[in-house]
């Protein structure tokens, strides 16, 4: 991987880590202050809480893809220590996902005239999880690679052997 491209990704993590944090804060802030504006048309703590959940599950999934980062940089990232990462990158999409639903549950009961709200926001919980499937997917040919460079190195053992 690049230097820029490394940089690049790094910039990014940053960013949003900073983002969320700041609108985590806010969100408790508000929460915790009691100036919430709910005019009782949306219930808005719910889906305030749900949205710090969503912005923690997010930040999960940014500290671990920086942790791959770095792994990748040192060439170390085809070792079992990988998989906690990706592991938890998966934890974090499914965790988002849930809570999409939770989002969709909440907000299904203001859809009733128009349900084609409610059938969207689903699908788009389902892409989610698909997301999910996709870095499990990868997960798996990580797999396959870490035990293809476990076999390379007995094989270059034995190698070293004979010579």
């Amino acid at each position: 991987m690049g230097q820029l491209a490394v940089r690049a990704l790094r910039a990014v993590l940053a960013v949003v880590l900073a983002g969320t944090v700041c609108v985590q804060a806010l969100m408790m802030w508000v929460l915790v202050s009691g100036s919430d504006p709910e005019d009782g048309s949306l219930p808005l703590t719910p889906l305030r809480v749900i949205t710090i959940l969503g912005m923690a599950s997010a930040q999960v999934a940014v500290v671990s893809v920086w942790r791959l980062v770095t792994m990748v940089r040192r060439g170390t990232v085809f070792s079992h220590a990988a998989f906690r990462y990706v592991d938890a990158v998966i934890g974090a999409i499914v965790a988002a996902a849930l809570l999409w639903f939770a989002v969709t549950a909440i907000n299904a009961p203001g859809q009733r005239d128009d349900p084609g709200v409610t059938v969207i926001m689903g699908g788009i919980g389902v892409a989610i999880l698909g997301v999910a499937l996709i870095v499990l997917v990868l997960r798996m040919l990580l797999a396959q690679a870490v035990a293809r460079d476990v076999e390379a190195t007995r094989m270059q053992a034995e190698l070293d052997e004979v010579i």
